[in-house]
């Protein structure tokens, strides 16, 4: 459990809880976003093990190249676990790194249009990727890729962007019909 709360990337320290901030729905990556890096990882392992049946230079080339290929598929799907998405009452935002940490939001209100790209392979798999437009020139965030049930995640975030229905408004005073 260590290693694991380790790497998780504590969204919840980014929520503005004193501004009346809270966290709606957290979005990890869909596996598949692994699943090349951990087909490297096993690459490497097999690579790394299979140097122990060489001597010599030989033995060192090829553990070294095993050993390079792993640690960097492994760092890939560090990187891949560490990407989260999150969406609150009052923006979106992403926190994404392993050694440094970047995060980048928008405000909900700046949101002006969402589209979803489901790759065929996505369909089948039940993922999409998601790209914002905001009213801001510059974004920090505007494409959230391999999101899984992005069907349902674009539910979510579509009702928090709908502004809160105001009840309607009885007044008192009758209007005067003239007689």
């Amino acid at each position: 459990m260590g290693i694991i709360n380790w790497l998780d990337p504590h969204v919840d320290k980014y929520i503005l809880t004193t501004a009346g901030e809270h966290k709606v729905l957290e979005v990890k990556k869909h596996w598949v976003a692994s699943a090349w890096p951990g087909v490297r990882a096993g690459v490497g392992f097999v690579i790394l093990v299979s140097a122990f049946a060489f001597t010599g230079a030989i033995f060192w080339v090829i553990f070294l190249l095993g050993l390079v290929i792993g640690v960097q598929a492994l760092y890939r799907i560090i990187e891949e676990y560490r990407d989260r998405f999150v969406i609150t009452n009052q923006r979106v935002f992403r926190v994404h790194g392993v050694l440094a940490t970047a995060r980048a939001s928008v405000p909900l209100q700046r949101i002006l249009d969402i589209t979803v790209n489901k790759p065929i392979i996505g369909r089948w798999l039940n993922y999409g990727n998601f790209v914002f437009e905001s009213a801001a020139q510059v974004q920090g965030l505007n494409v959230i890729t391999y999101v899984g049930d992005i069907d349902q995640r674009e539910d979510v975030l579509r009702m928090v962007m709908q502004p809160p229905e105001l009840p309607q408004q009885v007044s008192g005073i009758d209007e005067d019909d003239g007689t």
